[in-house]
């Protein structure tokens, strides 16, 4: 066990990010409540051990196609607009957050819902509201649901599978670890559906341009918008802010336990805190 994964044992507060393609059924699109009750249960007992938690999940968009029938016949391409996709958002939403809502409730532990968008972060005032509201719920025990506002938002919905947003909530709350749970093991010295000579990259140090280079011409799955280059930003971010982070598969959700161990899943990434670091010029520059 390297350094790095051994300190991953005295993380404090944790935000831990998952797609809409590990949470629905891939054949229909439908809301998977299996994968989803797992995922909150490996949430609630990281909490009850004594570590802050936040989650930031995709899938208000994927619900509401599914609620409306678009998507439900894998034969039929449902190629929305962007105001339908916001529209599917503003319908999923509700229906996510209500799944959580259940889930969370049986295991006797209080979520709330929290919304943004680029603005939260680029507007100087919205941002300390922003940070004042997690530090009140983190301090209340709460565990906040992020998600991003797509009903409102529309540069976000183009940009990725909450990867970006996830790294910028870790920024806000001062987390020491942001987990990624999506559908690739880690990070490849290329993508290893077109290469199979492509290495996989167990732990990286520091964020240099090779690294960034390796995720240029990613792509993630049909159901989720994020690819390689996404999380890499989300990398520079989060250990830029001081925060160690960790690209895992999210086949079997038990991951999050054995990454807090200290196993060796997943590409770790250090973090290199940089005094001088500012979220907002820095989020400005990946979101143009």
């Amino acid at each position: 066990m390297s350094d790095l994964r051994e300190n991953f044992k005295n993380k404090k507060r944790i935000v831990v990010k998952i797609g809409s393609s590990s949470i629905n059924h891939p054949e229909s699109g439908g809301m998977d409540f299996t994968r989803i009750e797992l995922l909150v249960r490996q949430l609630c007992d990281i909490h009850n051990s004594g570590k802050d938690v936040v989650l930031v999940s995709s899938g208000a968009i994927a619900a509401g196609k599914y609620a409306i029938g678009y998507g439900r016949d894998r034969s039929v391409s449902h190629e929305l607009t962007l105001p339908q996709k916001q529209a599917c958002a503003a319908i999923g939403q509700g229906r996510l957050m209500n799944i959580y809502e259940k889930f969370f409730t049986e295991y006797n532990q209080l979520p709330a819902q929290v919304l943004m968008t680029k603005d939260t972060v680029l507007n100087d005032t919205n941002r300390v509201n922003a940070t004042n509201t997690f530090k009140a719920l983190l301090d209340m025990g709460v565990i906040p649901i992020v998600n991003e506002n797509d009903t409102i938002a529309t540069h976000e919905i183009e940009i990725g599978d909450n990867d970006t947003l996830s790294a910028m909530v870790a920024s806000m709350v001062d987390a020491d670890l942001l987990i990624l749970l999506s559908d690739i093991d880690g990070l490849y010295t290329d993508d290893p559906n077109k290469n199979p000579d492509a290495k996989f990259i167990a732990e990286v140090p520091k964020i240099t341009g090779e690294y960034l280079e390796m995720g240029k011409g990613s792509t993630g799955t049909g159901m989720g918008t994020g690819g390689m280059s996404t999380k890499l930003n989300a990398a520079s971010i989060a250990t830029y802010s001081g925060a160690d982070m960790v690209i895992c598969s999210s086949r079997d959700l038990t991951i999050l336990h054995r990454i807090i161990a200290g196993e060796n899943v997943g590409t770790a990434f250090k973090a290199n805190k940089k005094d001088d670091f500012n979220l907002p010029e820095f989020v400005s520059q990946i979101l143009k």
